[in-house]
């Protein structure tokens, strides 16, 4: 998903918004690796803050649903691999937040591991963005 989000920054680039990510920890160089696939800034969140009071996670039910299995070889397919170190239970989420008092013009949290925001959604929502 890094990868097909990061085809979005040159219209996102003209429109003024920047691309950014949250992760939750680095382990070796997996946050270097991450920038091969993802063109924007990379913060690193140790306290999982921007993961809310109330993390969404997706524990050993995530190995028997068939959407997971469906997207895990969809990436595979396309040459991605993860690793299988680290706390891996937690899902993640787009946002497009407006400047100011505009707020969040987009939220998309994951279902399940996988599931993948609509690219023309982040478009729309960000073609929203009123400068401040």
């Amino acid at each position: 998903e890094a990868s097909e989000l990061s085809s979005l920054k040159p219209q996102l680039s003209k429109l003024g918004v920047p691309l950014y990510a949250v992760v939750k920890e680095k382990i070796g160089t997996e946050v270097e690796d991450f920038q091969h696939y993802f063109k924007g800034e990379i913060f690193l969140d140790e306290k999982k803050g921007f993961y809310g009071p109330r993390r969404r996670k997706m524990m050993m039910s995530g190995f028997v649903r068939f959407g997971v299995w469906q997207n895990f070889f969809r990436a595979w397919r396309s040459g991605y691999s993860g690793n299988l170190e680290g706390e891996g239970f937690t899902l993640g989420g787009v946002y497009v937040i407006g400047a100011g008092r505009q707020g969040v013009l987009l939220e998309h949290r994951e279902k399940e591991f996988g599931d993948k925001v609509s690219l023309p959604s982040v478009l729309e929502a960000a073609e929203k963005i009123k400068p401040q």
